[in-house]
């Protein structure tokens, strides 16, 4: 992987806001590769049958060679949206469009790569100010516009897409001009931050002065702080922090009979809350222009330490221990054998005295009576004074013993808090050599969580024998909270010449899987249109009828986002 600090994203003409590339994750001349890591294609052979040594079978196609629908905005309308954010920020060239129709799925990027485009966005429109965003929700209404919303486009579940067969005129609202923070509220530890602030900019702007959100998704590099309200984001240090729904104090949401302003306040009991509508809303009650986040001061310390278990039952019941404790980390990852496989085969080769110390810690556990190949490692973090994390590390550390584990020092921590963000381009580099790989994210009671885990590998396993491949599961638990956590399954295989019929059979029997166990149907990554089958078994019936109820009287003409969350 090159040095992603060193890349810029693309940017349309003219316009400073950056873009990944239209056909994958992230930005161009970055990538992940093998050859300094020996035992990655050896692993991926093993479990998944995939050769690594040979020549990429498919490689992004040329864009020339794509047939993309025409925009069908018509000159009044061109007008209109022109005379409102100027002429430059209204752009109707192909390949624009084209990055503001998908986000980032595997099921997007097979897409992608086949051309296949039933129906892209017809404009993209850059407002610079919630006053214009208001004159376009005006404009949308009067000319009976789709307007969609679009942050950094790392969506995973079909939020970003038009529907297929829409004829009205679509405009992707790309809100990357709002980008600033406007305000700190030092005494409260509030900021207020435009809505299309990409996680990197933001974060330095609040470093700049002593602040930070605490806020690192996966897909932080690329994604803004509106999208992460929209879909209700997590990230890794939610359990310091919170997820974005903790987070969020107040916000500002532009509507077609005014704006919404959610005030930041600590708590109140004014009936139904309008920012739990609101966030998790994937733009289809209105456009949010603003946010007023909680913030924290930089800590004095910050560590992020690598622990090993004998099982994966060992892991989880740590974490369990932790989550009940005294203990306030702020991360609590750990990974199934598979994973930390993985994570291991992706690591550069070990050479002199790091070699030795492996190969030590590796006798000393099979000393243990350790069978390496249940092995799971685990990271734990800690921010602070210098007082709060000793003492944090030593409740976890007598915890991590009880359960049968060991510390294994800050290298890895560290490896991993350089690479956390790195993970996605994976994705691109499998589809390149005939692999089709994605993830599902789900949270369920810490009772039902190694049932349920049980219950995704069995019928993950089926759907596999189903479509004739050899597959691999990886899993790992994150976010936790006092009664339960996240699970996080990433699944892989060979494709055929059908990959999203395959990808549809595997995901149909994980997402099945997490219902049946008692799971939520996205813990963190919405709803969009991937998810949407499964919310009535999630919210029940009559739960899902009251929420269309909401979005049928707040959206009366589907004119904000239509077919996303429920299907209408």
């Amino acid at each position: 992987m090159t040095d992603l600090k060193a890349k810029a994203g693309a940017t349309d003409a003219g316009i400073d806001v950056k873009h990944m590339k239209w056909w994958g994750w992230g930005v161009e001349g970055v990538a992940f590769h093998h050859e300094d890591k020996p035992a990655f294609a050896p692993f991926v052979k093993k479990v998944v049958g995939v050769d690594l040594h040979g020549d990429a079978v498919a490689v992004a196609p040329s864009f020339d060679d794509l047939d993309i629908p025409a925009s069908r905005l018509q000159a009044p309308v061109l007008a209109a949206l022109s005379m409102i954010v100027g002429e430059g920020h209204v752009v109707l060239d192909d390949m624009s469009r084209v990055v503001h129709t998908y986000g980032k799925s595997i099921r997007d990027l097979i897409r992608i790569r086949n051309g296949v485009f039933p129906r892209v966005p017809d404009a993209v429109v850059y407002p610079a100010t919630e006053s214009e965003v208001a004159k376009i929700v005006a404009t949308a209404l009067e000319h009976d516009l789709v307007l969609i919303p679009f942050g950094g486009g790392s969506n995973i579940v079909g939020a970003l897409e038009p529907q297929p067969h829409e004829e009205r005129t679509v405009v992707s609202l790309d809100m990357g001009r709002l980008d600033r923070v406007l305000d700190i509220d030092e005494d409260s530890g509030l900021a207020v931050i435009q809505a299309g602030a990409q996680g990197p900019d933001m974060e330095e702007q609040l470093n700049a002065k002593g602040w930070t959100m605490g806020h690192f998704p996966d897909s932080f590099t690329h994604s803004t702080l509106g999208g992460w309200v929209a879909t209700r984001s997590s990230g890794m240090q939610s359990d310091k922090f919170g997820d974005i729904a903790d987070m969020t104090r107040g916000l500002r949401m532009v509507r077609p009979d005014g704006v919404v302003v959610i005030r930041a306040v600590p708590s109140a009991s004014t009936g139904p809350s309008l920012r739990e509508m609101i966030i998790g809303s994937e733009g289809r009650l209105g456009i949010i222009t603003e946010v007023t986040v909680q913030v924290h001061r930089i800590p004095e310390k910050r560590e992020i330490l690598a622990y090993l278990f004998p099982s994966w039952e060992a892991g989880l019941k740590a974490m369990q221990a932790i989550a009940e404790s005294d203990a306030t980390p702020s991360v609590t990852r750990v990974s199934n054998e598979f994973e930390t496989e993985m994570s291991f085969a992706t690591s550069k080769e070990s050479k002199g005295a790091s070699a030795l110390v492996m190969k030590g810690l590796q006798r000393f556990l099979k000393a243990k009576g350790w069978n390496l190949e249940k092995m799971c490692l685990s990271f734990i973090g800690y921010e602070g004074t210098d007082e709060h994390v000793d003492r944090n590390e030593k409740l976890v550390s007598k915890i991590v013993k009880k359960h049968g584990g060991m510390g294994v020092g800050k290298g890895p921590g560290v490896l991993y808090d350089q690479k956390k963000f790195d993970t996605p381009y994976l994705r691109d580099f499998f589809l390149d050599h005939g692999g089709a790989a994605d993830v599902s994210e789900t949270a369920a009671p810490w009772s039902k969580l190694l049932p349920l885990y049980r219950e995704v590998y069995a019928s993950a396993n089926r759907a596999f024998d189903k479509i004739g491949v050899k597959g691999l599961v990886m899993a790992h638990l994150s976010h936790s909270y006092h009664s339960g956590a996240c699970l996080y399954f990433t699944f892989a295989f060979e494709h055929g010449e059908a990959p999203l019929e395959q990808y549809d059979v595997v995901k149909k029997a994980i997402q099945d899987a997490f219902i049946v166990s008692g799971g939520t149907v996205s813990h963190h990554h919405g709803v969009g249109v991937e998810h949407s089958p499964w919310l009535a078994d999630d919210v029940s019936v009559p739960g899902l009828a009251l929420m269309q109820g909401l979005l049928d009287s707040a959206d009366a003409g589907a004119n904000f986002n239509p077919g996303k969350i429920t299907g209408k």
